[in-house]
């Protein structure tokens, strides 16, 4: 009997302890799975896909674009840091994304540097062939490009008044050549002056007739690089007629990037293919490097000169120049130029922090000098780091959605709450135009006080003085995003103005406070506080803002109907 009681005793606190660990545990950690929904829910962020800059805590339009916001992609490793995010292997797979490990590289002078150049004419070697004397071009012998000339070749006659006279001259002191050989020197000078040859000369005074018509003959061999003048143009003494270059030398011209000039110098020599001829190298010295630099292709200028006898080269043409990099021999981080997004200044590359799995973080890198495809890194990463070698786009844009530091966004995304900016962003205002703005601040409150009203006449008369001073305020001093906003408040304030239905009115009204708020949430400029308001339900229950001068809700998207529904979103002081 005793031996059934224990029996019996220890069945029922088995199936206690059981009942306990079944039913206790799930009731136990059903609260813990119910308060990490809650938790994750509150933590959730939105943005937007095109400004991932604009960041809040709840979904919404865009304040830029007007966009729809998505959810902000957030980790569930704890492990991350401020500055990581991560990728899924889905997206690795599609953008192809590829990493590739750095390491410490021996460079030294047979690393060459790759030039792209063009064939130029030598201009050392170029003449103006141009008109000596006052006429009109009779016949142009000489009349198009690329025509090949020689020294002493007749380019064109000329009919010049001016020798007629000349002319005349020389005959009457021919006569006087015996008792006024001086007379008779003076006037055979003269015509020399007009580039009259000797010959030409000598025949006006032996046949004693005076010529209308001049012959021009080329001073230097050369092809014809450009017909400066037609048959029956005026042309006037020193005026150019035809362009004459020797292309017997040419040179050759090259662009070096800002980062490269240290390694060119004067003397240097240099290895010349091209696509004309693939199977030949020609070989020259660099004989200019401009001094200054290109500001709009942060470049300078090389030159060398070539032999072009055989007139291989032709002006124009695309070559390729090599050149011995002068970089001492040393241990140097070699990066491919894949991996390097350039932002103005800065100089971005990805890492992927970890070997297992697809983790990145961004990270600012100084460049030394460019070989090849290559560049040297002299700041910012570090020998055995893993870098993004293909589809580093891909990744900036992973970083931007996610709020992380960028290549566009250097600080990471901000969030918009409190008073922390109505943006998410800061833009500079300019003190002037803050206080041009300002002074349409009196009749846009006016208008929104008509709108609590329900007053449609009011709203369309404040509407317009609002407009009128808008288009007073000067711009210059204003980004492209707060002209494209003042422009938009313009024409919305005119759409306003023309309307005479309420609910018309507020609807532009919506569109004209999103464009409004761009500009004046940065302001610090004002002597008095401005309060951001926003109402859930207008807009379609998508909500919409106002400013006020008072911090008491007066709503002027449905006046009486709704008088005091919304709050201060945002205080400006």
């Amino acid at each position: 009997m005793n031996k059934n009681v224990i029996y019996i005793g220890i069945a029922v606190l088995v199936g206690l302890l059981g009942g306990y660990f079944i039913f206790g545990s799930n009731n136990s950690t059903q609260p813990s799975h119910n308060n990490h929904q809650e938790e994750t829910t509150a933590d959730q962020m939105w943005t937007c896909s095109m400004h991932p800059q604009i960041i809040q805590e709840e979904p919404g339009d865009c304040l830029i674009c007007g966009m729809d916001l998505i959810p902000v992609e957030t980790s569930t490793d704890g492990h991350l840091s401020v500055d990581q995010f991560k990728m899924t292997e889905n997206a690795m797979a599609l953008a192809n994304i590829q990493t590739t490990s750095i390491s410490n590289l021996v460079t030294g002078d047979e690393n060459g540097i790759t030039l792209s150049g063009k064939i130029m004419e030598n201009e050392e070697a170029s003449a103006v062939q141009a008109s000596y004397f006052d006429g009109r071009i009779e016949r142009l012998n000489v009349n198009y490009k690329g025509q090949e000339i020689r020294k002493g070749q007749k380019l064109a006659t000329i009919y010049a008044p001016d020798l007629v006279a000349a002319q005349q001259e020389l005959i009457t002191a021919v006569s006087l050549k015996e008792s006024q050989p001086i007379l008779y020197k003076a006037v055979r000078n003269k015509l020399k002056l007009w580039k009259l040859s000797n010959n030409q000369i000598n025949a006006i005074e032996s046949s004693g007739k005076v010529q209308e018509n001049f012959a021009i003959y080329a001073t230097i061999s050369g092809t014809v690089s450009e017909v400066m003048s037609a048959e029956g143009d005026y042309v006037k003494q020193g005026q150019p007629i035809l362009k004459v270059t020797n292309l017997s030398t040419i040179w050759a011209e090259f662009d070096v990037y800002e980062n490269q000039i240290a390694q060119f110098k004067k003397g240097q020599q240099i290895n010349i293919t091209t696509t004309a001829y693939p199977d030949r190298k020609f070989e020259g010295t660099i004989s200019f490097i401009d001094p200054t630099l290109n500001t709009k292709t942060r470049t300078v200028t090389i030159r060398t000169n070539l032999n072009n006898r055989d007139h291989l080269f032709k002006p124009g043409m695309f070559v390729t120049g090599s050149v011995a990099s002068k970089t001492e021999i040393t241990e140097q981080l070699i990066i491919p130029a894949s991996a390097v997004l350039w932002t103005g200044e800065r100089s971005v590359v990805y890492i992927k922090t970890s070997t297992s799995e697809p983790i990145f973080e961004m990270r600012e890198v100084v460049l030394g000098n460019a070989t090849g495809n290559t560049y040297i890194i002299l700041k910012g990463l570090n020998n055995g780091d893993e870098i993004v070698t293909n589809g580093a786009f891909t990744v900036d844009a992973a970083a931007q959605l996610q709020g992380k530091k960028s290549m566009m966004n250097k600080e990471g995304g901000k969030t918009m709450t409190g008073h922390e900016g109505h943006m998410g962003m800061q833009m500079e205002v300019s003190k002037s135009f803050q206080k041009d703005f300002l002074s349409a601040l009196t009749p846009y409150l006016q208008m929104k006080n008509a709108f609590v009203k329900s007053n449609a006449p009011q709203v369309a008369i404040f509407a317009k003085t609002t407009n009128k001073i808008l288009k007073t305020i000067k711009t210059s001093s204003l980004t492209a995003i707060q002209k494209t906003k003042l422009s938009k408040s313009i024409t919305i304030l005119n759409d306003i103005t023309n309307n005479v239905q309420l609910e018309k009115q507020r609807t532009h009204f919506v569109a004209l406070n999103e464009n409004l708020m761009t500009l004046v949430s940065d302001f610090n400029q004002i002597n008095t506080t401005l309060y951001i308001q926003k109402c859930p339900m207008a807009n379609n229950n998508k909500g919409a803002i106002w400013i006020s001068e008072e911090n008491e809700i007066y709503n002027p998207y449905f006046g009486d109907a709704m008088l005091t529904c919304g709050s201060v979103i945002d205080i400006i002081k």
